[in-house]
């Protein structure tokens, strides 16, 4: 059974990130957890219970508080410029902890808790974020009015997955950092994106489906990018919910394969119909249910990971594999060249070639499997600071926040 862990967040910070005090944001992370429960009076806390005190003036990863959590001894956990961030204790020694608190004056609270080891981020054990498919650096960032929008940007950066499609890695970065911020100021949910995004997803099929080519590419573009602003909205603001991850991720498996079908029949009865379409339409069906059960079967059967962070080679083919995204671009350039049955064909194809290279991994990680190998994510390997000079790694990794750059957007 497991026991209660008591939560206390001091520091008076009311400067927001993303709308978010860090008081606000603490609690928004930590209030799905199990065994956890806050505790504004510290003497209410008992003395045999884990307590663990979190500085509401930093910015926090995560998979520190995660990590923090799940240590099993007292300690006290500093920031790079010598600050506790957090302390790990008992209820036996809370009071004496928030007396120490209260009675410093320095607002960044540089005490001494000479009973209590330091630790430092790298003292705590952060493994590879297989749900955003990257290994970043973990952080704990002094929150200031003068770096406000620098941790902006930094959570927004952080809530993008590292191995995904290039035109969601490279394209929609900027704008959807911009629709992210104008999506906070007018206080818009995530599923509220998500909504939109549904009825443009429908919209675009039907405009397929007419052969309005152009009004269904512009929809649909549009509900791509839309498809990045909620999951971001909602990262930043800590405001995920279970009815909008099973509608995003649901939208995003169904509506692919019926865009292309639509476009199929809207092409009908045109000078570019294409002959015997339902079987180029089996074809790509094929091609895309055989790619997600490969992507699955993978996971599921072989591994603990997603079989885009395998091999660099497989991250690389994550940019441009068939995708919706790349997916769309054959359709746009069919339209742009006046072909759009060759848009189409080529959207066949890439998911056959795709799929097939998917099972060619598949086959060869199976091979490793029965020759008693172990498979493992070349991320494990790799540092996102030490490996820098590796492609692979400035392409799918972050490096550390620098406090001292200037704001890229400002």
């Amino acid at each position: 059974m497991s026991t209660t862990t008591y939560i206390h967040i001091f520091g008076d910070s009311e400067i927001t990130i993303w709308g978010l005090t860090g008081r606000e944001r603490l609690h928004r992370m930590l209030q799905g957890k199990e065994a956890i429960a806050f505790a504004d009076d510290v003497e209410k806390i008992p003395v045999s219970a884990d307590a663990v005190f979190l500085n509401a003036n930093f910015l926090f990863d995560a998979r520190v508080l995660s990590a923090l959590l799940g240590l099993d001894k007292k300690v006290a956990l500093y920031s790079d410029d010598g600050c506790p961030a957090a302390v790990r204790t008992d209820g036996s020694y809370a009071p004496q902890l928030l007396r120490n608190l209260n009675s410093n004056q320095d607002q960044n609270y540089k005490f001494a808790m000479l009973t209590l080891p330091r630790i430092g981020l790298s003292d705590l054990k952060i493994d590879v974020q297989q749900n955003l498919k990257k290994k970043d650096p973990p952080y704990i960032l002094p929150v200031s009015e003068q770096n406000k929008r620098l941790l902006e940007q930094e959570l927004f950066d952080g809530s993008y997955k590292g191995v995904t499609d290039f035109v969601t890695k490279w394209v929609w970065p900027v704008p959807a950092f911009w629709a992210t911020q104008y999506c906070v100021r007018q206080g818009w949910q995530p599923n509220h994106v998500t909504y939109l995004s549904i009825v443009l997803a429908v919209l675009a099929g039907l405009a397929f489906w007419a052969g309005w080519f152009a009004i269904g590419l512009l929809m649909g573009w549009f509900m791509t990018f839309l498809d990045t602003v909620d999951g971001k909205l909602a990262r930043v603001t800590v405001t995920s919910s279970r009815i909008g991850d099973v509608l995003d991720h649901g939208l995003d498996i169904v509506h692919p394969p019926l865009w292309y079908i639509a476009w199929g029949a809207g092409l009908i009865g045109t000078q570019f119909e294409i002959p015997a379409l339902w079987f180029f339409m089996t074809l790509m069906m094929i091609g895309y249910v055989g790619g997600r059960f490969c992507e699955g079967a993978f996971q599921f059967s072989l591994a603990s990971f997603d079989m885009f962070i395998w091999r660099k080679l497989d991250s690389f083919n994550r940019l441009i594999t068939a995708r919706r995204n790349p997916n769309m671009l054959f359709l746009t350039y069919g339209w742009l060249i006046g072909r759009p049955d060759l848009g189409l064909y080529m959207v066949v194809f890439w998911h056959l070639i795709s799929t097939g290279i998917l099972g060619w991994r598949i086959l060869l990680a199976w091979r490793i499997k029965q020759a008693g190998g172990t498979l493992t994510s070349w991320l494990q390997d790799i540092d996102p600071a030490r490996d820098r000079d590796i492609l692979a790694v400035r392409i799918f990794t972050r490096a550390p926040i620098d406090l001292r750059k200037p704001f890229p957007l400002a």
